[in-house]
């Protein structure tokens, strides 16, 4: 039974076990930035982002109306004409469409990180810095935190449904600093191996 559990160990242990963790990591990080950014083209997804953006202080100036964005909340798979209008004229929807092209395109270059680890390195750069930005939206988002409505159990640490969904990118930061190091690693593996067949090149 021990030598079972060793051997079981040791395949999970092996540089073989390490790749494929790695390439699954990358391949379910793009998987999670090519899905958010197609919804960010669907007007249910743009007009639930509105909290956050708008109480940004680094994205509010994005919206025409940031401070009026609470009466024309929607929830998701309502349907409400005039709300539309008014997102559209806050510009909820071109904000919406630019972050879903930058998260589409962080996506593709994890996912080229398979087969590039020049373009992966720069998808996995990018996929850690994201999660600072929406991280940083559980202080500035009061949509984050349970609303005290009567329950005992509200604001810190009650996340509500928007702050839950946030947490999340906790997640991705540590899995894109794993691929940044290991992508890292094998580049510098490359050059080592460049350099060692240039000096025997030059010396034959």
């Amino acid at each position: 039974m021990l030598r079972l559990i060793n051997r079981g160990l040791g395949i999970i242990a092996s540089p073989a076990s390490n790749r494929v963790g790695i390439g699954a990591m990358k391949i379910a990080i793009a998987i999670i930035f090519l899905w958010i950014g197609f919804l960010k083209f669907q007007p249910y997804e743009a007009d639930s982002i509105t909290p956050f953006v708008a109480n940004s202080p680094v994205m509010s100036f994005f919206y025409e109306h940031p401070k009026d964005y609470k009466s024309h909340l929607t929830k998701e798979g309502e349907l409400k004409p005039e709300q539309r209008s008014w997102q559209t004229a806050n510009n909820t929807y071109g904000f919406s469409h630019g972050l879903g092209t930058v998260e589409l395109v962080i996506g593709a270059l994890t996912l080229a990180g398979l087969v590039s680890r020049r373009l992966g390195l720069v998808g996995a750069a990018l996929a850690f810095a994201t999660p600072f930005v929406t991280l940083s939206f559980l202080f500035t988002t009061p949509e984050a935190w349970v609303p005290a409505l009567g329950d005992a159990q509200h604001g810190f640490p009650y996340l509500s449904g928007a702050g839950r969904l946030v947490i999340k990118d906790v997640a991705i930061l540590a899995g894109a600093w794993l691929i940044l190091v290991d992508t890292a690693r094998a580049l510098l593996r490359d050059r080592t191996v460049q350099v060692e067949k240039r000096k025997q090149f030059e010396i034959a």
